[in-house]
């Protein structure tokens, strides 16, 4: 036993001993940094969701920089496409692959933060369009009522109206075999998110939020309530979506988790239901009531071949902008900072790039694309996603071209963390002016800084000097760079960016207010958090395990034969390695539980979660073997713990979910005297 526990804490040293190594993360729950990267701009395939039986196939898609959902179902032959994006390749490619032949589109209402590509698919491969007769849609299209049926192979997907976020929302009850009670799994569309619901607010045409809220509050109550808690959902959209509030980056729940967590569904009443789903909603951008036009009578179809939009000479580019076209910077906020066309405004292509030139520039005004020929024509494409369907053109040799026609160019001084805050403590620091939402702000700031949120700078920001210095920050810089260039847009005449963002400050070890706590201003020392995982004695879990089921998620990391062997109720086998990497196991506000044999290398585990999210995380102290020894019991007769599959190697582990019922804490009885102790 001592020699693993030294083995254990030798390889905790090792594992804790890389945190130092790894790049900062970005912050909790900050879903806008999450999409800087490269694949984070295609329909990528979930693969942890991913199933493949003899008759059925199930995948589901991430287009991360819309945090948009959709899905392929197949079966027979046949593959049914739910919600898809308006850039179809992807669903082309894997119908292909999969010998399926897409013969159906679902569109589970008309949606507003996309273009859906339901007209590029019947085009493309003549599919038929199905969407709620309540939509009164101006396509050619197959309306459905409550209670319609798809069938194809062994699968019968039923539409289930379900008003609420619009008055033709739907979900779609998914049965294989076709004939089975209950559905295999349900797509929900904008209805039911994770961790949220579909806002109400976004229809434009009279009717009331509140009136929306209480349809949704009823298709919850008599509908979706109805399913057994283990049903899977999936929905449209994920975090960062601006289709609702507080949504979870996890791609599946269940029917019972959301039952349990989902912050508006705990409200019973219609009243303080309504009350909380049209609170604090973000503003919707702009562009959302002409993509919902666009959805509703049906998207023109696109040249996705088409060339990089016309080079235009630097002079025609500044005359254009001059009578009012937008200069879009595709670059990255450091190339922008150095030097850029003056008044241009910069959307960095690595991030939501759609979205917020969806929010920035009003919908029918002419752009012009600033990058490098593939930043440009990376643009281009992207744009079509949201309808924004014809560039007046790209700047013929970029910057360079620019300022060698003798063009104006405009720079934004880059300030390092440390120097920040020596001059905040020196009392000399320009304006600083956080950029993010105010739910953002208020979680974790800089210090007493003026929260402008960035869709609203071009008329909050006049209320600035704007002969003082400004600097703006965000989490990550990409969307302060955003917001440093509207100021210089403005007239400001000293405008500056904090380099790296919240995200470099925090790693710099500088202080921080939250709204948890924290002093009026930054006089204090910096003080570095050593975060630990807290050690969670076998009574303790017991007792959590009898008394508060459902309020905390417990990993198993051990073999999965130890585990099939011996195992806690509610908890899930998962590799240690998995634990590690998948971002999932960061998110979270209730607490993670990490057991293992003897608890070392939970510990280690533990130890590296605990350095990258405040998210709770504890250990079972002594593993397993001392829950064996202090707390075992016999089962009740007729209960199981419940077991599950570690996921494949190299998928992202999905979190597990919490026991869906209160279970007594007793682990299921060992079959082998070892018990993997």
């Amino acid at each position: 036993m001592a020699r693993s526990r030294r083995l254990g804490w030798a390889v905790a040293g090792f594992l804790l001993s890389a945190v130092g190594a790894l790049p900062a993360a970005p912050l909790p729950g900050d879903a806008e940094a999450a999409t800087h990267g490269d694949t984070a701009a295609q329909v990528e395939l979930v693969k942890e969701t991913a199933e493949k039986t003899d008759d059925v196939v199930f995948r589901q898609y991430n287009l991360a920089v819309l945090s948009h959902y959709s899905y392929l179902i197949g079966s027979g032959g046949e593959a049914l496409i739910v919600d898809p994006a308006r850039d179809i390749d992807r669903y082309l490619q894997d119908a292909q692959e999969l010998g399926l032949k897409i013969t159906r589109v679902y569109l589970t209402h008309s949606h507003a933060d996309f273009v859906a590509g339901h007209m590029e698919l019947a085009k493309a491969v003549n599919a038929q369009i199905i969407i709620n007769a309540a939509t009164q849609a101006g396509y050619p299209h197959t309306p459905v009522k409550d209670g319609d049926a798809i069938t194809f192979g062994s699968v019968r997907a039923v539409i289930v109206t379900t008003p609420g976020h619009t008055p033709d929302g739907t979900c779609l009850y998914v049965y294989h075999p076709a004939a089975a009670a209950d559905p295999a799994f349900v797509l929900t569309g904008d209805t039911l998110f994770i961790g949220s619901v579909g806002r109400p607010d976004l229809m434009g045409d009279g009717t009331s939020a509140a009136e929306l809220a209480a349809l949704g509050y009823e298709s919850w109550h008599n509908k979706l309530s109805k399913l057994p808690d283990p049903t899977r959902f999936f929905p449209a959209h994920g975090a960062g979506s601006l289709c609702g509030a507080h949504l979870s980056d996890k791609p599946v729940s269940t029917i019972g988790e959301q039952r349990r967590e989902n912050v508006y569904l705990q409200h019973q009443d219609l009243p303080s239901y309504v009350m909380a789903v049209i609170d604090g909603l973000p503003a919707a951008p702009q562009y959302f009531q002409h993509n919902a036009k666009l959805n509703h009578d049906g998207p023109p179809p696109v040249d996705w071949e088409a060339a990089t939009p016309a080079a235009l000479a630097p002079a025609v580019v500044a005359a254009a902008a001059q009578n009012g076209a937008w200069l879009i910077d595709a670059r990255d906020s450091v190339e922008f900072a150095a030097r850029h066309p003056q008044d241009a405004i910069n959307i960095g292509i690595r991030g939501r790039f759609e979205t917020w030139t969806g929010i920035m520039i009003p919908w029918g005004e002419p752009f012009v694309l600033v990058g490098s020929n593939d930043q440009v024509k990376e643009a281009a494409f992207r744009l079509k996603r949201i309808g924004y369907d014809t560039p007046a053109g790209s700047l013929q040799d970029g910057v360079e071209g620019w300022a060698k026609a003798g063009l104006p160019t405009r720079s934004i001084a880059l300030l390092e963390p440390q120097e920040l805050h020596r001059q905040m403590q020196a009392g000399t620091a320009p304006i600083v002016v956080d950029v993010r939402l105010p739910s953002e702000w208020m979680g974790l700031r800089i210090g007493n800084v003026l929260n402008m949120p960035l869709n609203t700078l071009f008329t909050e920001g006049r209320r600035l000097s704007k002969e003082m210095p400004v600097l703006t920050v965000c989490n990550s810089a990409y969307r302060s760079s955003l917001g440093a260039a509207v100021l210089l847009k403005l007239g400001f005449k000293q405008v500056l960016n904090l380099a790296g963002g919240s995200e470099a400050w925090i790693t710099a070890g500088l202080p921080t207010l939250s709204a948890s706590g924290g002093g009026p201003g930054l006089s204090a020392p910096p003080a570095r958090r050593v975060a630990l995982p807290e050690r969670l004695a076998a009574a303790e879990l017991k007792r959590l395990l009898m008394d508060l089921p459902g309020t905390f998620e417990i990993v198993d990391v051990r073999p999965p034969a130890q585990y099939a062997d011996f195992s806690l109720p509610g908890a899930r086998n998962i590799d240690l390695a998995e634990v590690i990497a998948s971002p999932a196991y960061l998110a979270g506000t209730v607490p993670l539980v990490i057991v293992d044999r003897d608890g070392s290398l939970a510990m280690a585990v533990g130890g590296i979660l605990a350095q990258r999210t405040v998210r709770p995380i504890k250990v079972l102290y002594g593993g397993l073997e001392a829950y064996w020894r202090e707390s075992a019991a016999p089962l009740p007769s007729g209960s199981t713990a419940p077991a599950a599959a570690a996921p494949a190697a190299g998928s992202p582990a999905p979190r597990p979910a919490a026991p869906a019922a209160p279970a007594p804490a007793a682990p299921k009885a060992p079959t082998k005297k070892s018990a993997g102790c």
